[in-house]
C-alpha cells in the first residue's frame, strides 16, 4: 500500500456509451433518419470525450477579463476570452447545434436530433450551452416576428454553420430592481434617426461577447408594468468594430460558471430596432423564454449525465474494504437509484422536446400546443432540482476526493446550482405553471394529452386553484407526466 495510488475516473465517447439515449432515439427517430443521426451522435460524443473536454478545461482554467480602458485612456471595455472558448463556439457552428433545429431536414424529429446534439455538447461546453440557448431563442423570435431584413441577416447569422459567419445572442431583461419581475424596467426607448435609441443598466448579461441582443425596454410615454414593455433588437458593434454606446462596468464573479462572461452594462443611446408591436415586449419574449427553459432542462439532464458517468467509473477503480466500491450492494444501490432519477428526467424532457418539434412544423394539435406551455416551466425546475441532487451525491460517491478543487469535481456541484437560477426559480415557475392553468385551461389539455387515473385527476384538482401549492403541484404534474410516458 506504500505506493498506492488512485486512478481518477475517465469519460469516453458519451453516445457510445449511453444506451439510455440510444434506445430511445430508436425509438422516436425514423429510420430513414437514423443512420446519419447516428452517424454524427457519434462523432459528436468522440469530441465531448476528447478536443471539446480539453477547450472547455482550457476555458474554464482561464476566465474572461474585462480591459476598460486602452493604455492611452480610451473607453474600450474589451472582454478577452481563451482560446479553447472560441474553438467551443466554432464546434457549435460547425456541429449545428442551433442550425439543426431551424433547418427541419428532418421534420418534427429535428429538435429531438439537435436536443440530442445540445445534450451532448454541453457537459463538454464550459457552459458555451447559454448563449446557444439564448441564441436559439433569438432566432426562433425572429423567425416568428422579425422583419425581413433581420430574416436575411440576423437570422441567417444565427442559424449558420460556418464559424466566420456564424452569430450568438445575448438575452438582456435583468435589472437592478429584479430577475424574472420585469415590471419595474426602467430601460427607455426613444424614437431615434434610424429606430429607437435604448437608456438603461442592465444588472446582469450573459454572453457578453455575442454579436447582437434581445433586450425589454419601455418606450417614452408607455405605460407602467409589463404592458408597457417593449421587444428589441440590438447589434453590440457598430461596422467599425466600435461598442455600439454601450458601457461595460463590470463582470459577475459567479460561483459557477467561471468560463461565461456575464456583465453588468449600461445602454447610453444605443441603437435598437423594434420588434413586433409597441406593448408586445412580454409576448413577444414569450418564444425566447420557451427555447431558453428547455435548453436549460436539456443542459441539466447532460450535467447529471457525466455527474454519473464519472461516478460509475471510480466506482469500478476505487477499492476500499476489500473490493471495489461498485461491489458494495449500497453504493450499487445508491447510483442505480440515481440512475433511475436521472431516466425520468430524461423521459420528461424529451418528450417536452417533441412537442416542441411538433408545434414548430405545425402538426400540434391545440391540446399539445397547451401541453408544451404548461409543461416548459415544470420541466425546467424539475430537472434543475434533480441535477442538484444528483451532483451532491455524486460529489460525495467521490469521498475527500470529490471535495478537491484541483480534481475538477467540485464544479459539478458549483455549476448545478445555475440551473434552479437561469430562466426563472423554482418558485416563479411554478406560478407560471399555475397561470398557463388559469388562463388557457392547461390542466384540462395535460389530461386529454395523458392519460391519468382518476385518483391523479382528483389529486391535482383539490390543489391547482391555491398558490401555495404551486411548487408542490408543479413536482407532482411532473412525476404523474413521467409515469404517463411510454417507453
Amino acid at each position: 500500500m506504500k505506493n498506492f495510488f488512485q486512478n481518477a475516473p475517465e469519460i469516453k465517447n458519451t453516445f457510445q456509451s449511453d444506451s439510455f439515449l440510444q434506445n430511445y432515439l430508436k425509438n422516436k427517430i425514423p429510420a430513414e433518419y437514423q443512420k446519419s443521426i447516428f452517424a454524427h451522435l457519434n462523432k459528436v460524443g468522440d469530441l465531448a470525450a476528447g478536443s471539446w473536454l480539453q477547450w472547455a478545461t482550457n476555458a474554464e482554467a482561464n476566465p474572461p477579463t474585462l480591459t476598460q480602458f486602452s493604455p492611452w485612456g480610451k473607453r474600450i471595455d474589451e472582454i478577452k476570452v481563451s482560446e479553447g472558448w472560441l474553438n467551443l463556439e466554432k464546434a457549435a457552428a460547425t456541429e449545428g447545434i442551433v442550425a439543426t433545429a431551424f433547418e427541419r431536414k428532418q421534420k418534427e424529429f429535428s429538435r429531438i436530433y439537435q436536443m440530442a446534439l445540445l445534450y451532448l455538447y454541453s457537459p463538454s461546453s464550459a457552459f458555451y450551452s447559454c448563449p446557444l440557448a439564448m441564441s436559439d431563442g433569438a432566432a426562433r423570435a425572429l423567425e416568428l416576428y422579425g422583419t425581413d431584413e433581420l430574416k436575411k441577416t440576423a437570422f441567417k447569422n444565427l442559424t449558420s454553420r460556418d464559424p466566420e459567419t456564424f452569430w450568438t445572442s445575448g438575452q438582456w431583461m435583468t435589472e437592478r430592481t429584479g430577475g424574472s419581475d420585469v415590471s419595474g424596467t426602467s430601460t427607455t426607448a426613444k424614437v431615434g434617426n434610424a429606430g429607437y435609441l435604448l437608456n438603461g443598466t442592465k444588472w446582469f448579461t450573459s454572453a457578453t461577447t455575442s454579436q447582437m441582443a434581445l433586450t425589454l425596454a419601455r418606450i417614452e410615454g408607455a405605460e407602467a408594468g409589463n404592458r408597457g414593455l417593449s421587444l428589441f433588437y440590438l447589434e453590440l458593434r457598430d461596422q467599425n468594430k466600435n461598442l455600439n454606446n454601450i458601457e461595460v462596468h463590470r463582470l459577475k464573479d459567479k460561483l459557477g460558471t467561471k468560463a461565461l462572461p456575464t456583465a453588468e452594462l449600461t445602454l447610453n443611446g444605443t441603437q435598437a430596432t423594434l420588434i413586433g408591436q409597441p406593448g408586445e415586449g412580454i409576448k413577444r419574449i414569450a418564444s425566447v423564454l420557451n427555447i431558453t427553459r428547455i435548453y436549460n432542462s436539456i443542459c441539466a439532464l447532460g450535467h447529471m449525465r457525466r455527474a454519473l458517468d464519472l461516478a460509475w467509473d471510480y466506482s469500478k477503480k476505487r477499492k476500499a474494504f476489500g473490493a471495489f466500491i461498485i461491489d458494495h450492494p449500497l453504493h450499487k444501490k445508491t447510483l442505480n437509484d440515481l440512475e433511475t432519477k436521472f431516466q425520468k428526467s430524461f423521459k420528461l424532457t424529451f418528450f417536452v422536446v417533441e412537442l416542441l418539434g411538433k408545434e414548430e412544423c405545425g402538426i400540434a394539435s391545440e391540446a399539445e400546443k397547451k401541453l408544451l406551455r404548461a409543461l416548459t416551466p415544470i420541466v425546467k425546475l424539475y430537472t434543475a432540482k434533480k441535477s442538484i441532487l444528483i451532483s451532491s451525491e455524486a460529489i460525495e460517491a467521490f469521498g475527500g476526493a470529490g471535495y478537491i478543487e484541483d480534481t475538477g469535481l467540485p464544479r459539478l456541484l458549483r455549476d448545478a446550482q445555475v440551473f434552479s437560477i437561469w430562466e426563472g426559480t423554482t418558485n416563479v415557475l411554478a406560478l407560471d405553471f399555475m397561470k398557463v392553468c388559469e388562463k388557457e385551461d392547461a390542466l384540462k389539455a395535460v389530461f386529454e394529452v395523458v392519460q391519468f387515473t382518476a385518483n391523479s385527476k382528483l389529486l391535482l384538482d383539490a390543489k391547482w386553484k391555491n398558490t401555495e401549492n404551486a411548487r408542490e403541484l408543479a413536482f407532482l404534474v411532473a412525476e404523474l407526466v413521467i409515469e404517463s410516458i411510454k417507453a
